[in-house]
């Protein structure tokens, strides 16, 4: 089957599509048919070789997270779908969705909302996934209360804002300049460029979401009493000082910093097929590549400027 691969650490242009086995279906799992995955920032850092302690150095490596397509076969033991089912899902602690064929159990996967397209489907999955944990699990985000979003207009951010007005919270959004009427579309009340705008000027927040992953005391310092931080990412080319801050600040201080890695279940995918289908959500799909441009569409979410996500169709 074709896969995107990669032979070495470095720029997009080191992505290519190859050929590797279709994976093989353990009794418990099922075989699905990819129609198209997304691109996650996390993908890039590894591509690029920054977090190579975890990805290791045995090649060639993989890429994709997320994954929107049918059941192509089932295992003896697998319950709950069927063949030809729409599903869509996140592979558990591993890359290799940017495949003609992806193997999972069932709890990894849902059946996917069936008012959109799979391409428009897989713009929400992992940014919708991650936005519930982090506004609803995390930071137990109430209605009336303030929201501060930043990265707004990114994979995750965009679901944020919208997931942010569901749960009945005032959004003010962080963004590049040319996305701010894009934000204000999802359901932002306010929204202003990141680059033109003191953090200090915007006033205290109930609870903060951080997707960008730079300046977290900076931005640590806006919590209203009782207030909550989340934070998604970290600043890769200071990973130390990053983690560590972080790591301490979830334990000591005012304003506790919650930070996790997600790995969501079917729970999670099946509640988000509901916010879709019952019109809550509404896709955010940048730009459709199909799987032979993977390094352009790579290359397009490292340049910035990114409305919701960069998607790949692989049939």
């Amino acid at each position: 089957m074709r896969a995107a691969l990669y032979d070495r650490y470095g720029p997009p242009e080191v992505l290519y599509v190859g050929r590797v086995p279709v994976p093989a279906v353990l009794p418990d799992q099922v075989l699905v048919r990819v129609h198209a995955a997304g691109v996650n920032g996390g993908e890039l850092f590894g591509r690029a070789g920054k977090v190579r302690l975890v990805t290791g150095r045995r090649f060639p490596q993989r890429t994709g997270i997320d994954f929107a397509g049918e059941i192509a076969s089932t295992g003896a033991e697998a319950t709950g779908v069927r063949v030809g089912d729409r599903v869509w899902g996140i592979l558990p602690r591993r890359l290799g969705s940017m495949a003609e064929y992806v193997a999972v159990h069932p709890r990894q996967l849902s059946t996917a909302p069936d008012n959109v397209t799979l391409a428009q489907a897989v713009s929400l999955l992992a940014g919708g996934t991650t936005g519930l944990t982090a506004l609803r699990d995390k930071a137990g985000l109430r209605p009336g209360e303030r929201l501060l979003v930043r990265g707004a207009s990114g994979g995750v951010g965009s679901v944020a804002v919208q997931l942010g007005k569901l749960l009945g919270a005032h959004v003010t959004a962080l963004a590049g300049a040319g996305n701010l009427d894009f934000v204000r579309g999802l359901g932002a009340d306010e929204a202003f460029d990141h680059r033109a705008t003191d953090p200090r000027r915007l006033g205290t927040f109930d609870v903060v979401l951080d997707t960008v992953g730079t300046e977290h005391p900076a931005f640590r310092r806006l919590l209203a009493p009782g207030g909550r931080m989340v934070a998604i990412a970290f600043d890769v080319d200071r990973m130390l000082p990053s983690l560590g801050y972080l790591l301490g600040s979830t334990v000591y201080g005012t304003g506790r910093v919650r930070f996790f890695s997600g790995n969501p279940r079917h729970e999670s995918f099946a509640e988000l097929a509901r916010y879709v289908e019952n019109g809550d959500l509404r896709h955010v799909v940048d730009t459709v590549h199909p799987l032979s441009d993977i390094a352009v569409a790579h290359r397009a979410l490292e340049a910035g400027g990114v409305r919701g996500k960069h998607v790949v169709r692989i049939l």
